[in-house]
């Protein structure tokens, strides 16, 4: 007699079928990050504080002066100093109740209800904006710790890079979709007979309602693996999370490989995200290209990034997923060489640089999580992916503050992004210094046919 063995999980042409509610969560979240963050809020908002200023053009939130047009970024300088302090207790208290995806729906529908609730952002309410975009960037932190930390789970180390790429492509996809949309809805708002304060409102909301939508697969596709645990009598959540996160802060020098992945992470993602953020800022004043001509770039990349995402999955398969990195690491410090030359001139080349960058971009963020997921100790998936989390965001800051002074020093925009290079350059020093296949070991892991 044979011995009993579990069914095989249920397979797609994606995959298993927790495979592709994971996936959903990205299309679902992605939302938020293109039509609340990147397009429509800052600008948003910053009308409703200008509304609500003095004379001098400072509002006054809790007593303290703060200009008018410096309030959103502020709001999202402290959004990411609260994740920088809150998400490794997080994902502590998550690792050690095994709350994991109780924790990432509580996230995520918070994060959405706080979206939907931008529609009633009007007037002079400029606190009632900045406080629900506080939530909802801090929320969208901390569901995608808990997401995160589901790969090791639903991807055997095989099959991890192709499964973290599909994921990140249909992030760039459903988010550049419902972006369209909403672009399409506010060039034709006036055939709706709405103002154009009211269809921002709709298109803010609408990133919330996706969020909530698409949230329903992954959470009704995702298991929970271990038992929750019952905290010890007299303990509370957060004072075994800060014990947990304690013991796992003095065990992480013995994972030196991790640690030296991480710091590359941190330097050359640092990198990524300068471009990503103030690429527009060099279109418009470097290139004096027109408002008009920068939606369209943004959703190209969009969707350019879909393919390059899976691309680089499929490339990560032949040549492993630490070449692949340091592959688009040499895309990334082309891309910064050729926008500080004089070869770049017009709108258009930019265009076809903006092509260039979306082919990389899915690729590396994707296959930087599939690689450091292979690097955690078993049982300790949240905790590692918070300290990946906060290695992003908490050094969020320096990439931009290289291309300040560069145009402060140098008043050019080309030097700034030739300044950027320096992370990208950084990166391909550190990451050829990291051993994976001893990281993985050192972490109790199987080591993938290619890595």
């Amino acid at each position: 007699m044979t011995a009993a063995t579990s069914p095989e999980p249920r397979r797609s042409v994606l995959g298993t079928r927790e495979q592709v509610g994971w996936y959903f969560y990205d299309w679902a979240n992605s939302a938020f990050s293109t039509t609340v963050v990147s397009v429509f809020l800052g600008p948003y908002l910053t009308a409703v504080t200008r509304a609500a200023a003095d004379s001098n053009g400072f509002v006054h939130p809790l007593g303290i002066p703060v200009r008018a047009d410096a309030f959103f970024p502020y709001m999202v300088s402290l959004s990411v100093l609260l994740q920088v302090l809150i998400l490794p207790l997080m994902g502590a208290i998550v690792d050690y109740t095994h709350l994991k995806k109780r924790l990432m729906g509580f996230f995520a529908y918070l994060g959405a209800f706080a979206t939907i609730g931008l529609y009633f952002l009007q007037g002079d309410n400029y606190l009632l904006g900045g406080i629900l975009f506080l939530v909802a960037n801090l929320s969208f932190g901390a569901a995608m710790v808990c997401y995160n930390a589901f790969l090791p789970e639903i991807a055997d180390p095989n099959e991890r890079d192709k499964v973290s790429s599909v994921g990140w492509a249909l992030g760039y996809l459903g988010g550049g979709l419902l972006l369209l949309f909403n672009l399409i809805f506010f060039q034709m708002r006036e055939q709706f007979g709405v103002d154009s304060a009211t269809a921002v409102r709709i298109s803010l909301a609408s990133a919330g309602m996706w969020w909530a939508l698409f949230t329903l697969l992954p959470m009704t596709r995702l298991q929970n693996r271990q038992p929750r645990r019952r905290l010890p009598p007299g303990e509370r959540y957060v004072t075994i999370g800060f014990k947990q996160l304690g013991k796992t802060l003095r065990e992480l020098p013995r994972y030196r490989m991790t640690m030296l992945f991480l710091l590359a992470y941190l330097l050359y993602n640092d990198g990524i995200q300068t471009i990503i953020a103030l690429s527009a800022q060099f279109g418009s004043e470097e290139l004096g290209m027109s408002a008009d001509e920068l939606p369209p770039l943004f959703l190209m990349v969009q969707f350019v990034a879909f393919f390059g995402a899976l691309g680089f999955g499929y490339l990560a398969n032949w040549i492993g997923a630490k070449r692949a990195i340091l592959l688009s690491l040499v895309i990334w410090t082309g891309v910064t060489l050729f926008a500080y030359s004089p070869l770049l001139q017009t709108g258009g080349q930019f265009f076809m640089l903006g092509a260039v960058i979306a082919l990389v971009l899915g690729g590396s963020q994707a296959l930087s999580r599939s690689l450091f997921s292979q690097m955690i100790p078993k049982g300790q998936e949240t905790e590692y992916f918070s300290l990946y989390e906060v290695s992003e965001r908490g050094t969020s800051w320096l990439g931009p503050l290289f291309f300040g002074l560069a145009i402060q020093f140098t008043d050019s925009y080309r030097v700034a992004v030739l300044a950027v290079g320096i992370f990208f350059i950084a990166g391909l020093l550190l990451l050829p210094l990291v051993d994976v296949r001893r990281a993985i070991t050192e972490a109790g892991n199987e080591v993938p046919k290619k890595i």
